[in-house]
Formats: C-alpha cells, structure tokens, sequence
C-alpha cells in the first residue's frame, strides 16, 4: 500500500480553503495544507498495516495451563469517522480469556492503535479488534467495548456536546450474557 501522497494532500486542502472562500496564501493559512498532511500521515498511519502482527507471538503458558480472563480498561484511542472525515475520541475496553497462550499486555493497545488509526465507523472498529485479538492471540472469547465522542455528533448537526457511543463485540466465551455482564460490571465501577 502507497504511503500519504503529501503534495496531493496539501494540493487539496489549499482547494478547500479557496472553495470556502479563504485566500489559502493569507498569512496563518500558508502552512495549513502542510499542516493537514501532516495530521493525515499520523491520523491514517494504520492504512495498509497487519494489526495482529502487533500482538506479536502469544506465550506459551507453563504446564499447558489456560488463564482467566484478562482485562485492560481505557485504552484511550482517536480515529476518523469516514463519513464526515471527523475525529472520534474515546476509551476501549478489551477483555480475553486465553486459550494455552498469552500475549503481552502492550500489545493490545498497538492493536486498537493500528486499527483506529484509518477512516473508519466506530461499529467496525469495535468489531475488528474483536476479530483481531480472537484470530492472532487465540483466546477462548474476546469483549471489546468502545465508548468515544464523535465530532459529527458534538460541533455540527445536533450538537450534543456530552454524548457519547458504545459499542460492544463480544466473541466465544464472552458472547454468553452471563459472562458478558461480569465483565461489563467490572469495566463500569473497577476491580473490587
């Protein structure tokens, strides 16, 4: 996959700028195209990148034992809506009950890194890391819940400027309701 066509990028936002109605040369908007392309190689810098090879090789766990669940809350993240090419910002929650192997616990947050960092629907995102840490780190279920603020939502339309969206995916073990609010309790008040 090509990397960020930077002339392309400052070429358009310049446009942009004219269309508005701004004289894209004035002074405190000449940098601004280059400024955008910037934001752009870092905002989609997970464009054409494996996400599971960032959990790495899962470790064996000794005497073929198998863990309980492990459980990592606010991972912060950001992303691109792709409707409205708006940020989206916000926690993850990602909980997985290994099989025979674990991966390590810094892994995960590349995961929703690589994942996030690409124009995408929050829907989706919640369901490809789901799918990610399921397939690459073999666990036996996998709960993945995003609660963000969505700039599409907070400073245009409706302009609701506390709310938030929660998305949930839930994989093998923790597909089951039971399983699924333990978990949920804990993300919400801590770990007693």
């Amino acid at each position: 996959m090509p990397g960020i066509d930077r002339p392309r990028i400052e070429a358009a936002v310049a446009e942009i700028l004219a269309a508005i109605g701004e004289d894209p040369a004035r002074p405190g908007l000449e940098s601004t195209p280059s400024r955008v392309a910037d934001a752009y190689a870092e905002f989609f810098a997970g464009i054409g990148r494996d996400a599971a090879a960032d959990l790495g090789e899962p470790v064996p766990l000794e005497d073929g034992r198998t863990a309980e669940t492990v459980l990592l809350r606010d991972i912060e993240f950001r992303s691109v809506c792709e409707h409205h090419l708006l940020p989206f910002l916000g926690v993850a929650h990602v909980a997985y009950l290994p099989g025979d192997t674990v991966v390590g616990l810094g892994r995960i947050p590349r995961v929703i890194e690589t994942l996030s960092a690409r124009p995408t629907l929050q829907e989706r995102l919640t369901e490809q890391i789901a799918d990610t840490i399921e397939e690459g780190a073999a666990a036996r279920g996998v709960l993945v819940v995003l609660d963000a603020a969505h700039s599409c939502v907070t400073t245009r339309g409706p302009r609701q400027t506390g709310s938030t969206t929660v998305t949930v995916a839930a994989r093998g073990a923790f597909a089951d309701p039971i399983a699924r609010a333990e978990l949920m309790a804990l993300i919400g008040r801590g770990v007693a």
